[in-house]
């Protein structure tokens, strides 16, 4: 890809969320969804019957890529894109196959299952190469973005990818990945710090190519007990925050943590190098807030309750923004959106940010706004 061709982005038009995450006062709420790309639209399982439902086909062709991305922003008035992609490109980077089979989701036909099956990882990899398909993809959506809104990168945080390295797929417990965290400590040790390395060049590299924003996902977070989780998650969660800020900048790029299940976790994470702290729906906001009083919070609305009436499904977004108030917070879900969601009901959690947002806003009731 044209590094001259980089630089000449579109100008922004709407840099809500940016500013949000940084920490400044902004007339409304920003609102993005996890997982908006993709499965619960029509249009996205059109497009992708057309190229023959393979889901890493997609992932792999940047122009495609691209496509999916753009779909829920023509059809929402959302704050952010994020880029259509994957976490599991880095074991695949790293040399791993792994499927998506329908209906089950990701597979590892040949897992990790001993120490030994380290030496099967390939030990450089340059990322710019190996996943050069998601850097052009970013760079292609973000002129085809016009500046309408900025765009998020993001990978797989150490942990969550180990765990389906070992496990061959999803798991509700993880324990065969956790039986490692307790009887191999030092192949652990290899693994989460190659994982970690990979990640910060991965994403510096997707900065380097138009995203504006990261997210880093410990999705398996809530699988650990506090000791294993500050044992092995957060060193490697920090020092990825660390690094990737040390080579672009410190201000150069928001950086999000999300961290499922780690309630236990906020104080400690409010204290790293990430800007914004993701938070599941099992959450209490007051709880979060008090743990994090200076941090930008994100979330985290249940996803189940998109399956609500309209009314119903308005009053509990207007319950989670005021409890979140207006600064320092953007709208999300509290995890990803699930595929047999109604896009209308996503058309109705996002107006409802909006325009409650703006009303608390223009009425001062913000707590955090006086």
């Amino acid at each position: 890809m044209n590094e001259d061709i980089q630089k000449d982005f579109p100008p922004m038009k709407n840099d809500l969320i940016l500013r949000t995450a940084r920490g400044e006062k902004v007339e409304r709420v920003p609102v993005w969804i996890m997982r908006q790309a993709g499965r619960y639209l029509p249009e996205f399982l059109k497009f992708k019957e057309e190229h023959g439902n393979n889901f890493f086909h997609i992932v792999q062709t940047p122009k495609l890529a691209c496509e999916i991305t753009l779909q829920p922003i023509r059809r929402f008035e959302l704050d952010a894109a994020i880029i259509f992609s994957d976490i599991l490109v880095i074991p695949q980077a790293l040399g791993m196959t792994c499927e998506m089979v329908k209906g089950k989701g990701p597979h590892f036909p040949e897992p990790l299952r001993e120490p030994d099956d380290l030496k099967k990882l390939k030990k450089e990899v340059v990322i710019e190469e190996t996943l050069s398909y998601v850097m052009d993809a970013i760079t292609l959506t973000r002129h085809n973005l016009e500046g309408k809104v900025p765009l998020i990168g993001f990978s797989g945080a150490p942990w969550t990818l180990m765990a389906y390295m070992i496990e061959g797929g999803g798991s509700k417990t993880m324990s065969i990945a956790k039986k490692w965290l307790y009887k191999h400590s030092e192949a652990t040790s290899l693994l989460l710090q190659k994982l970690t390395d990979v990640i910060v060049d991965y994403l510096v590299a997707q900065v380097r190519a138009g995203a504006q924003m990261l997210q880093v996902f410990e999705s398996h977070a809530g699988c650990l007990s506090p000791y294993l989780f500050k044992l092995y998650a957060f060193p490697h969660l920090e020092e990825i925050a660390a690094k990737v800020k040390e080579r672009l900048g410190k201000d150069a790029v928001p950086m999000v943590v999300f961290a499922k299940g780690a309630s236990y976790a906020i104080r400690e994470l409010s204290q790293s190098s990430y800007d914004v702290i993701g938070l599941d729906w099992t959450v209490p906001v007051e709880n979060a807030r008090l743990q994090a009083p200076n941090c930008v919070l994100q979330g985290n609305l249940d996803p189940c309750g998109l399956y609500a009436n309209k009314d119903d499904l308005i009053r509990a977004t207007k319950s989670m923004v005021r409890s979140f108030g207006t600064n320092k917070y953007i709208a999300n879900l509290g995890h990803g959106i699930y595929p047999d969601m109604e896009p209308e009901k996503v058309k109705i959690f996002i107006d409802t940010v909006h325009s409650y947002s703006e009303t608390l806003k223009n009425n001062r009731h913000d707590k955090n706004d006086v």
